[in-house]
């Protein structure tokens, strides 16, 4: 069986990646299973310069998710490049994808530029639902024109494939995919995590200092999954789908939608070795539905697939 899954010339193993925001840098995870297993990672989601994130409380548990308002807590790219990336390729013998955030279009730019000359870094994964603060706090994500914008800019600022992030906290997802799309993306990525807030009941006041954060887990499957299906008919680029994985069966069923490799997030905080776990059952669910080879059930869901 061929678990081996193609990102814009890329070849990975197979089509599992850890995501951006629960798997740090790798290390603490390294220290219980050989990462070299998985087709790649996703590293924590990095700024221009560092940030100590918001107060606490910022995680809650729901029923079947989990909502977070960390707010993009991590060391800085010039700490990235120094320390983490040499720190992976101790532990890691593959390319990693290069999460990055912003708070201005400039921003992006110089965190893609910094990272041009990284052999280890295979993909540029461009978070673009971080507040805008050039367009009164607007996220760059959820209106077409400001992601095409910051799509073009970080395109111009590095060889590397570019995968635009996407915020699932819009009316058309199709549209702003394409937006990006027109602006050179190379591929997509999503969802990331959808708004939610909880109540603490005794206090009588939001659970979360930030009062909202982004919610992920199995919950939001369904909706990963609807998004994934729209934009594979939208875009010819390819996608990663992300939220809510977390089992072998759902890698297939988002694949089947439109993805080209899946994304696991919340299910690393549930289970540190669910990664690997899915890894080595997808041969037995690839056998179970007849499946020879991964690549070419992509878009199987679809009228023409």
């Amino acid at each position: 069986m061929d678990m081996k899954v193609t990102l814009s010339g890329w070849e990975l193993s197979n089509p599992v990646i850890p995501a951006s925001g629960t798997f740090g840098y790798g290390r603490e995870f390294a220290a219980l299973y050989d990462l070299n297993c998985l087709g790649s990672f996703s590293f924590k989601g990095t700024t221009l310069e560092p940030r100590f994130g918001n107060p606490t409380p910022r995680i809650a548990e729901c029923e079947s998710a989990v909502l977070n308002a960390v707010g993009l807590q991590n060391p800085g790219i010039a700490h990235v490049k120094a320390v983490e990336l040499p720190e992976i390729r101790k532990f890691f013998g593959k390319k990693v994808i290069a999460n990055i955030s912003g708070f201005s279009i400039e921003e992006y730019v110089r965190c893609c530029r910094a990272l041009e000359g990284e052999e280890q870094v295979g993909i540029v994964e461009v978070n673009i639902s971080c507040p805008n603060v050039h367009s009164g706090g607007m996220s760059f994500g959820t209106e077409p024109g400001s992601a095409y914008e910051v799509t073009k800019a970080v395109k111009a600022a590095t060889t590397k494939p570019v995968y635009m992030k996407l915020s699932p906290n819009v009316t058309d997802i199709a549209a702003i995919a394409r937006a990006c799309a027109d602006g050179g993306a190379d591929g997509l990525c999503l969802i990331n995590t959808l708004l939610g807030m909880r109540i603490d009941l005794a206090r009588r006041r939001p659970l979360l200092a930030n009062r909202t954060g982004g919610l992920s887990g199995p919950a939001v499957f369904p909706v990963a999954v609807r998004m994934v299906y729209e934009v594979y008919e939208a875009v010819s680029i390819p996608i990663i789908g992300v939220g809510g994985v977390a089992s072998a069966e759902n890698v297939v069923e988002m694949m089947l939608a439109g993805a080209t490799a899946v994304e696991v997030g919340a299910a690393n905080l549930v289970d540190p070795y669910i990664c690997k776990k899915i890894v080595e059952s997808l041969p037995s669910v690839m056998e179970k539905y007849k499946i020879e080879n991964l690549s070419e059930i992509i878009g199987g869901a679809h009228c023409n697939g």
